[in-house]
């Protein structure tokens, strides 16, 4: 008897089947039962059959090997096949139960396995590129995952979803919006709570992501719940969004605007008509071709101004690509540091101004320390999220003819045409 054993479990009067997880000490016996909830059992007082070893189930599926090398899943000619690449982070993780930290250890396949109710919506392939927590995250992994979403495209999928770490999702996402011409859906999700949790978000969200990808919108999207009930799911554009929340399930918003759409998980649930509703333009299926450029300029760095921060603090970015800076307002900083700013420029680092107000747009034209920026060289991102930002001049520095050209045009729907309120 292993961990990964299908089991029953008979104690006194009650009985237990699920699978068998590890156990902390070799008293006891920790099952995950169906509903997601764990137990632990005294193995003295225990009765345990062993009913399948390291296989587990799914409706119209069946994988075997522990480690998930090795899995096939039923094909449905009727069905479109969606990609499943994963990177590790919350939704494919599971607790340590030597240390009871949260660890990212399942590939995709786990994730099939972890979550039965994919099975039926699509013909599934499951492909790992990095197995981390997001924090970990690193623009070579981003081109690994450019290159894999191609490959996943090129061999037929209909749609791809990304399983990722929500800590720096949105920073994956615009990466591929960026490098990424793509004629199908392009589907980021995760979970705010692993799935050893009662309260996880692992499954909505991954059904939800599921749908999303054999939608019309040809997008690179963040798929998460839009509320703290599980009843919709919002569709945020990948160089739109932020993580607004530490652990709330529906952490992630569109900054600026309403969600591009969402996904109805009760509709689902019903008979799926009509689950999926778009309220803002999008580019279709199939209306650009596939396109992949990869290359990055690592050399970027993202920095915040504060009040009082000194000048040759910036001595920490000499030398580098580009510097995307986090202003005041409007895009400001003390008058102290534009003579510093303007000589990075002249050493042939690009300067990008942004805001860190989460609403409207840079505009240095308003005020004289704007204009003194201008004249330095600095470029305006309108209203470009930062850390969007930082990645768009990663990939303009590597790519772009005219940068500056680049930085204030949108290419992904990074900026927008106005600044409305909207709430």
């Amino acid at each position: 008897m292993n961990a990964g054993d299908r089991v029953r479990v008979d104690r006194a009067d009650r009985t237990y089947e699920g699978v068998l997880l590890p156990s902390s000490t070799d008293d006891h016996l920790v099952v995950k039962l169906e509903g997601g909830y764990n137990v632990g059992v005294d193995r003295g007082e225990a009765d345990v059959e062993v009913l399948a070893e390291d296989v587990y189930e799914i409706d119209g599926a069946d994988a075997a090997d522990a480690d998930g090398t090795d899995s096939t899943i039923e094909f449905d000619d009727d069905l479109p096949t969606i990609s499943l690449i994963s990177t590790g982070g919350t939704i494919a993780s599971t607790v340590d139960y030597r240390t009871g930290a949260v660890t990212a250890q399942f590939d995709a396949e786990d994730v099939l396995r972890a979550v039965p109710d994919l099975a039926g919506r699509a013909n599934y392939r499951g492909r790992v590129v990095a197995n981390i927590l997001s924090e970990n995250m690193e623009p070579p992994i981003w081109r690994d995952l450019a290159r894999a979403v191609t490959e996943e495209i090129e061999a037929g999928a209909d749609g791809v979803v990304v399983m990722h770490g929500t800590d720096t999702m949105q920073y994956s996402a615009s990466a591929l919006a960026f490098m990424l011409e793509t004629p199908v859906p392009i589907v980021f999700t995760g979970s705010q709570r692993s799935a050893d949790r009662p309260s996880s978000d692992n499954v909505m969200n991954a059904v939800c992501a599921v749908e999303a990808a054999k939608s019309d919108c040809a997008e690179v999207l963040v798929c998460m719940h839009a509320s703290e009930s599980d009843d919709v799911c919002a569709l945020h554009r990948g160089t739109r969004v932020r993580k607004n929340h530490t652990s709330r399930r529906d952490a992630f918003e569109t900054v600026g605007a309403e969600p591009l759409g969402e996904v109805d998980y009760d509709a689902l649930e019903d008979d799926g008509a009509d689950a999926i509703e778009f309220r803002r333009e999008y580019r279709a299926r199939a209306a650009t071709d596939l396109t992949i450029e990869p290359d990055l300029e690592d050399d970027v760095e993202l920095l915040k101004f504060t009040p009082g921060m000194d000048p040759a603090f910036l001595e920490v970015v000499d030398g580098s690509a580009g510097l995307v800076l986090e202003g005041t307002g409007l895009g400001h900083v003390h008058t102290d540091l534009i003579p510093r700013i303007e000589e990075l420029i002249a050493d042939g680092t690009t300067v990008v101004m942004t805001s860190q107000c989460l609403e409207g747009r840079v505009c240095d034209r308003v005020y004289d320390t704007g204009r003194d920026l201008l004249e330095a060289g600095v470029i305006e991102a309108g209203d470009t999220l930062p850390g969007t930002a930082k990645v768009k001049l990663m990939w303009a520095i590597a790519n772009a003819e005219d940068v500056p050209e680049a930085m204030e045009t949108s290419l992904a729907g990074e900026i927008q045409e106005r600044s409305v309120p909207w709430e």
